[in-house]
């Protein structure tokens, strides 16, 4: 039997400046999702779509969504694995292309993972469950653009 899982996220526009969309440049590109028991995510479009660079954009979140799907993923096989990660960061890249008509797609999005294991005996294994983190990763597995991986792993030894 499959397992489902449902998600709800409330969005509303709080861009009207008081005319509405009489006009494109009459309007903000601004948002707020709420989740219940969560804080707000206040958003925006992308500046180059006239959006405020001070919040975030579907763009950063697309990206942002890759990047923490994979961590979660990664930190749970390392856990099963024995692997002993103590610090994880990415800065994770995207690449989007406007097309012609002025929508767009992404290309693709690369994470930069840095994996610190406690012990360097760990560095081999914990370099190899990237690959299965990414089969899994139910973010990575929604888009139809590749998700690269240049992951590289430290030990606390070094």
């Amino acid at each position: 039997m499959k397992k489902e899982h449902h998600y709800k996220a409330n969005l509303k526009w709080t861009g009207n400046t008081g005319s509405g969309t009489t006009g494109y440049r009459d309007f903000e590109r601004s948002y707020a999702i709420s989740i219940e028991n969560k804080p707000d995510i206040l958003g925006s479009s992308d500046p180059a779509f006239r959006g405020d660079a001070t919040k975030y954009n579907p763009e950063e979140l697309l990206v942002a969504s890759l990047s923490s799907c994979h961590m979660l993923w990664y930190l749970h096989l390392c856990s099963e694995a024995g692997v002993i990660v103590v610090d994880y960061k990415d800065n994770a890249t995207g690449t989007m292309i406007e097309t012609a008509d002025g929508g767009g797609r992404f290309s693709e999005v690369t994470l930069h993972p840095v994996v610190t294991v406690k012990v360097s005996e760990m560095v081999e294994k914990a370099q190899e469950l990237h690959k299965k983190a990414n089969t899994l990763c139910f973010i990575a597995n929604s888009v139809s653009f590749v998700v690269k991986h240049k992951a590289s792993c430290l030990s606390l030894e070094n």
